[in-house]
């Protein structure tokens, strides 16, 4: 039996799959950020005090992603972003937002919110 043709269209790189992560995300707290020359710096606060031995910094992407978590964001959100912002395709814009959002959970960067 041969499938409907009309079942059979192609996938256009317009067309997105949705985002199966439904879990939203926010900037912890215990983190101060600048801009400085273009790179956003994120310093971790440790006991009140800055701890300088983990400075991160991000590049354009990054940051981008970083100004974005500003206030709670999906996973999707996130990958929309990125997708609508820069030359790339959903799939890459997914595999980034996702490693980005891991990386950073992982370094106590980001927390997860509940609604």
């Amino acid at each position: 039996m041969r499938p409907d043709p009309q079942s059979l269209r192609p996938v256009t790189e317009t067309q997105r799959e949705p985002t199966v992560d439904s879990r939203s995300f926010s900037r912890s707290q215990a983190v101060v950020s600048r801009q400085i020359a273009g790179e956003t710096l994120v310093v971790p606060i440790r006991g009140k005090v800055g701890d300088l031995a983990s400075i991160y910094s991000f590049n354009e992407t990054g940051s981008c992603l970083w100004v974005a978590l500003e206030h709670p964001r999906s996973l999707e959100s996130l990958t929309d972003l990125l997708y609508q912002t820069y030359e790339v395709t959903w799939d890459d814009a997914q595999r980034d937002a996702t490693a980005f959002v891991v990386e950073m959970e992982a370094a106590g960067l980001l927390a997860q919110v509940q609604f």
